[in-house]
């Protein structure tokens, strides 16, 4: 483990053990939205905003990766769907842990989503790429939703909880899932999952303080740190988002103190 270790150090800070990562994996499933067209001013922005780490599909990494002062982790992104079908909660995998390797990523990350069609292979996919993770001293963040035909409510307290505990259950060293819309709520996902959670951003949001107020609460339950894209990579300052958030998860500060930053 001690490689996986080594690892996890350059996609969290090292001081709290929080980390701001900033994916930028969209253009798969919706396109090339505004943010992800110019990759390289994008992370440049968010790396000298403070993000620990950039997460992108394999064939995005030679436009955009490190290519700044500023050096930031690279988490890659094994699995992929589009909007474009009717399948789109089911994600298959297009890439692997030795691949991840040869790009001289710091970690991997894997999407499932609970309650899907394709669920049962979802969560064998995702047993596999765990395995190879431990098997190569990969640090694994796993995305965990609850979407599909039986899902009333994916932020519903309980099915966030169920879906933090499965990736943990699988060997996942860091959880991203929705925020339950409040702190006690999400206090209890945190203490059911064991291994650090992080935040969604979810949909891009009305207002700068709605998203530092969530990524704060969050931090007060016990959340360590955020994954949030959208909310930062379309952001009218993308570096002065990155900034404030990481004022609040890597630096202790306030929402006013953080809100600051984008004055």
């Amino acid at each position: 483990m001690f490689g996986k270790n080594i690892r996890l150090e350059r996609i969290i800070d090292r001081e709290t053990g929080n980390a701001v990562v900033v994916p930028m994996d969209h253009g798969m499933s919706i396109g090339p939205v505004d943010g992800l067209t110019d990759m390289k001013s994008t992370v440049n922005a968010v790396s000298e905003g403070g993000a620990t780490a950039v997460l992108m599909q394999k064939g995005i990494i030679p436009y955009g990766h490190r290519t700044a002062g500023h050096d930031v982790g690279l988490i890659l992104h094994l699995s992929a769907s589009t909007n474009m079908g009717t399948t789109s909660d089911s994600k298959v995998l297009v890439s692997n842990v030795k691949e991840a390797l040869k790009f001289g990523s710091d970690a991997v990350s894997i999407h499932v989503n609970l309650g899907a069609e394709s669920e049962p292979h979802m969560l064998s996919d995702l047993g596999q790429v765990s395995m190879d993770c431990a098997e190569w001293g990969m640090p694994l963040l796993v995305m965990a939703y609850a979407r599909g035909p039986t899902v009333k409510n994916q932020f519903d307290p309980d099915a966030v909880a169920h879906c933090a505990r499965v990736a943990a259950e699988l060997g996942a060293d860091l959880i991203k899932v929705s925020y339950t819309g409040d702190i006690d709520s999400f206090k209890k996902v945190v203490k059911g999952a064991l291994a650090p959670v992080l935040i969604a951003g979810g949909p891009k949001m009305n207002s700068d303080m709605d998203i530092l107020n969530m990524v704060y609460d969050s931090l007060q339950a016990g959340g360590r740190g955020v994954s949030i894209g959208r909310n930062i990579f379309q952001h009218r300052n993308p570096k002065r988002m990155t900034e404030a958030i990481s004022g609040i998860v890597l630096k202790g500060m306030t929402v006013e103190e953080a809100s600051r930053l984008l004055k």
